[in-house]
């Protein structure tokens, strides 16, 4: 099959799907970001898998082909607005239902269009065994003596971050150029993201297009400019991260600060105690209702009711 045809089908099938979309607003959807195989991992031969944390909630990692799952509100819900939903995970894996899954629903139930970004990760084998092992080298708890395993090609791991923004560019634009689909404004399309999925967001917020630039943007406990100048149109941001997840705190103190200092937009909420990637966990603290907090700063905005 030519190469040409191949990608017409795919995106053939895209369209075919967001219109299946429109006209099924209170059913989960998922969609591919790309139109045929992702841009700079064409190579990539890894399974993806999904497992549970604990028994308890769904995790994803080895991620190759990325992927939109759409949440969308009732028709008498809608307000007009969506968001990119960047769920984290330190590249590894991504925290699928706390950070991803539950989040849009929660603003599915609000009116707002949701979408939860699988983007690309690394590589971090085919068994559990070896997965354990870059795990205990994410969190600094690898111990002398225990089973070798195939390190993470450095390679991968240096372009890796890049290959993610990337995706997450990509998913603001097929929104963006799909929204009158699904009743979206298209200068009302944001994205958040937490940790490694607020690498995403800020890598979308400091370097876009006009498709690809968002409206909006929340990095949870993480995000910073990298260094580069703010854009002359940099959105609006809301920042929340807890104090005792200290190099995330001063990062968002210092994001904010730099927001402020150009005149932009911004919003920044550090609670005393939370640790890292709480997410919509539910543990007895003042953060349990940090997306409540989220709510408040789209109705402020303008985002929980529909455009005039």
């Amino acid at each position: 099959m030519h190469s040409h045809f191949r990608k017409g089908l795919t995106r053939c099938g895209i369209v075919a799907g967001l219109l299946a979309l429109s006209v099924t607003a209170s059913t989960q959807q998922v969609l591919p970001v790309w139109p045929g195989v992702a841009p700079g991992s064409e190579n990539w031969t890894q399974k993806e898998v999904e497992y549970l944390d604990g028994g308890k909630r769904k995790m994803v990692r080895n991620v190759v082909q990325p992927t939109l799952t759409a949440y969308l509100p009732d028709h008498d819900k809608a307000t007009g607005t969506a968001v990119v939903v960047c769920p984290g995970g330190g590249f590894h894996f991504l925290s699928w239902d706390s950070e991803g899954l539950e989040v849009a629903k929660w603003l599915r139930d609000r009116g707002v269009v949701a979408f939860v970004l699988k983007y690309r990760l690394l590589n971090t084998g085919a068994t559990e065994a070896e997965f354990q092992q870059h795990l205990a080298e994410l969190f600094g708890t690898a111990k002398p003596g225990d089973p070798a395993i195939k390190p993470i090609d450095e390679a991968e791991r240096k372009q890796l971050p890049s290959l993610a923004i990337a995706d997450g560019r990509q998913a603001i634009r097929v929104v963006r150029q799909h929204a009158a689909e699904w009743g979206i404004a298209p200068d009302r399309i944001g994205i958040l993201g937490f940790s490694a999925g607020s690498v995403v967001t800020m890598g979308a917020v400091m370097d876009h297009t006009p498709e690809s630039r968002p409206n909006f943007a929340a990095p949870i406990y993480g995000g910073s400019t990298g260094g580069a100048p703010i854009p002359p149109d940099a959105p609006p941001l809301f920042l929340l991260v807890a104090d005792d997840d200290k190099p995330n705190a001063i990062g968002s103190a210092k994001l904010y600060s730099e927001w402020k200092a150009a005149g932009k937009s911004a919003e920044l909420h550090i609670y005393s105690k939370g640790g890292h990637g709480f997410g919509m966990n539910k543990r007895g603290l003042p953060v349990d209702t940090w997306i409540e907090r989220f709510g408040d700063w789209l109705k402020v905005q303008g985002l929980l009711q529909p455009p005039h």
